[in-house]
């Protein structure tokens, strides 16, 4: 029978045999990667549990949770905040439901409100989901023009309206150019933005896994960029940002062909452009490039209430919360907003 372990950041080891198992397992995804419970830490002082089953020296099951408690947003264990993905991976019904029972068993000893799975697939019938967000992923074609091609034809026009603009993309070794552009855009959508410090744990823990792409006008504007985390043979644009400027030069568009483009040279076969909410401009965008939306199974067992949290920007009772947002000087938001969104997830 497996047995019950816990992985602690600092055993290299131990690390090293988690990812190695994250990496050969189909059903495993960038999220569940063991860097992310030094990430978490280090900057949003998350208490992680990071749970694994071992047979006989092997491992046979990993589970990465997070204990996020908040005044505003409530108390969870998920698996896992800030993911789009996460949940049990095992090899075995039986290490899966070891897994399953320690998390439950965590749950109740942290008094959480609910404990949550982020998954592709739904494992838990019997437990209720939300059924708010949706994933794109596509196969990236072997050929640069073939790839052009399979853009629907108006998204595609604007495209090539990028590349007539004459913009131009680079990778960035820092995240200060990626910030601007980010923390301005989140800003006027109304939203608090992560802190820089996250971006920076973020390049510093995955390395050359983690990279930045920006965008610039011919004048050397920065007007788009993107910090994308690879895969195996996946890349995964995670977060953005866009100048206003963008919208007319076409750079939201030509920043994620020339991601496209470079993972096609690389040799890389899936896009995966990440989740969106139903019925909102970045689920629309997505489907005008041409992906198909696919239901992501955000699992939930409650223990203090009947129905499933909505912190998320459709609930109505975060309107006014939005708009006093988006009128608050941005400096005033950069400094608050990491005391807020630290407790999203």
């Amino acid at each position: 029978m497996p047995q019950l372990k816990i992985l602690s950041p600092d055993d290299r080891a131990a690390n090293a045999a988690w990812d190695a198992y994250v990496l050969a397992h189909a059903q495993a995804t960038f999220f569940h990667r063991a860097g992310w419970q030094r990430v978490l830490g280090r900057v949003f002082r998350h208490r992680c549990h990071y749970l694994y089953a071992e047979e006989a020296g092997r491992i046979t099951g990993v589970l990465p949770l997070a204990h996020v408690k908040s005044l505003l947003f409530g108390n969870s264990l998920a698996s896992l905040p800030f993911a789009v993905y996460g949940g049990i991976v095992a090899d075995d019904a039986a290490s899966a439901a070891l897994l399953l029972a320690e998390a439950q068993r965590l749950a109740r000893a942290l008094r959480v409100d609910h404990l949550e799975l982020r998954n592709l697939q739904r494992t838990q019938p019997d437990w209720p989901e939300q059924d708010l967000y949706v994933t794109f992923r596509k196969e990236i074609l072997p050929d640069e023009e073939a790839n052009m091609l399979a853009i629907p034809r108006k998204q595609r026009a604007m495209v090539r309206k990028g590349i007539k603009n004459g913009l131009s993309a680079t990778v960035d070794a820092g995240v200060d150019r990626f910030f601007a552009v980010y923390a301005d855009n989140v800003h006027r959508h109304g939203t608090p933005a992560m802190p820089r410090r996250y971006f920076q744990a973020l390049r510093q823990e995955f390395g050359d896994d983690c990279e930045v792409l920006t965008v610039c006008a011919p004048d050397g504007a920065v007007i788009s960029s993107v910090l994308s985390f690879y895969f195996r043979d996946e890349v995964l644009p995670y977060y953005a940002g866009d100048a206003e400027a963008a919208r007319d030069l076409a750079g939201n568009d030509f920043k994620y062909w020339e991601l496209m483009r470079r993972s096609c040279a690389r040799g890389l076969k899936v896009f995966d452009y990440g989740r969106s909410k139903q019925g909102t401009g970045s689920y629309a965008f997505k489907k005008n490039w041409g992906f198909e939306p696919q239901p992501l199974h955000y699992e939930y067992c409650l223990y203090k209430h009947d129905q499933v949290p909505q912190n998320n920007p459709n609930n109505a009772k975060y309107k006014l919360l939005i708009e006093t947002w988006r009128r608050m000087p941005i400096g005033l938001a950069n400094w608050l907003g990491p005391f807020i969104v630290r407790s999203l997830g």
